[in-house]
Parts: structure tokens; C-alpha cells; sequence
């Protein structure tokens, strides 16, 4: 699924080391988006030890970059080790930039990171306001439930192939390409 972007926007993974771009995102995020995001509200430093637990667990984040900037991410991280093969993904994407196919783009990169790694279920969670959610889940297929002023998405994944593993390695390799030109280029210019 292709998506739209924001002129210049760029989509990628981030790399180790990249943890304070994470951070100073969700910092940005409005009061609503930051409470959609989290599905409640939550302090800066909730947001700071969430943002540096991704580095230690296996989470895997794809950000929208746009003019240098992070500007919208999704997050893939592993359920615990009772329910194997299940993930959790969840998306934020800042106000400006809400509506323009960034979160479909970045749904898009996590699902197909979820199916390489041999996630067969991929759980997301938003509370039931949060109309923009709802309605991207239902585009790539989840299954809602509702529960409690929340709504639940799952989303089943496909087994990984060659073709897929193939396509996420390019991508990957073209990222970390982005990321060092765009490191060499902040050097320059400092």
C-alpha cells in the first residue's frame, strides 16, 4: 500500500543511537495526541523511560522524518513470553501531520517488520475517541473490539518469504543509507 507522503517526508527505522530523536517526539506531542498515543495521560519523564526502554528491549520503531525532523513513529514491540508470536504496535504522529498518510506508512513498514519476525498477531490499542486509529486498523483489516472506552485492533500476519524478507532488508539497507547522509550532513553544517 503506497501511501501519500508530506513533501520530503522520509520513512525509515531507527537506529541505535537515534533513542533522543524517539524521545523529543513523543515530548512534542500535543495533550490529545499524546494521550492517544499512550491512552491516557502520562508525564514527561513516563515518556522518557518509555522511549529509552525501546533501546533495551526488542522493539523495533520506523519514524516519518520530515525536514530533518521526527515527526511521526511506529513502534513494534514483542509481547511478553506468554503470548508468543504476539506483538503490540503503536503509532503517533504529530498534529501538523496528522491525516497526510503518515501513519499509514508507518503501519505499513510495521507490519511487514511483524511478519519477518514471525508475529502472527499484531495487537494495537486506542482509546475509542481516537476516530483517526480506528479507522487506520480498519483499513489494513484488524479486527475491533471494543472494551471499556477502548478499542482493540488485531491484526493477522502473514507467514514471512523470501520476497518479504528481501523487501524489508532493502529497505533497511536504504535507510541506514538516509541516516548516515543525513549524519554526515548535520556534521557539515556544525
Amino acid at each position: 500500500m503506497q501511501e501519500v507522503l508530506p513533501e520530503g517526508a522520509v520513512i525509515r527505522k531507527l537506529w541505535i543511537g537515534e533513542t533522543e530523536k524517539y524521545r523529543d517526539h513523543l515530548l512534542r506531542l500535543d495533550t490529545q495526541s499524546r494521550c492517544s498515543r499512550f491512552s491516557g495521560g502520562v508525564s514527561d519523564e513516563f515518556v522518557r523511560r518509555h522511549a529509552e526502554s525501546c533501546a533495551a528491549l526488542d522493539a523495533v520503531v520506523h519514524g516519518c522524518f520530515i525536514g530533518g525532523q521526527l515527526r511521526g513513529a511506529a513502534e513494534l514491540r514483542p509481547l511478553d513470553l506468554h503470548l508468543p508470536r504476539q506483538a503490540e504496535a503503536a503509532l503517533s504522529v504529530e498534529k501538523p501531520w496528522q491525516g497526510q498518510g503518515v501513519g499509514a506508512a508507518l503501519l505499513a513498514r510495521t507490519l511487514l517488520a511483524a511478519r519477518n519476525r514471525g508475529f502472527r498477531l499484531l495487537h494495537m490499542a486506542c482509546l475509542a475517541e481516537n476516530h483517526r486509529m480506528r479507522q487506520l486498523a480498519r483499513k489494513f483489516d484488524a479486527e475491533l473490539s471494543f472494551d471499556f472506552g477502548s478499542v482493540v485492533g488485531a491484526v493477522e500476519s502473514s507467514r514471512p518469504t523470501p520476497l518479504s524478507l528481501m523487501r524489508e532488508l532493502l529497505t533497511d539497507g536504504h535507510d541506514f543509507a538516509t541516516a548516515m547522509l543525513d549524519l554526515q550532513s548535520r556534521m557539515l553544517r556544525a
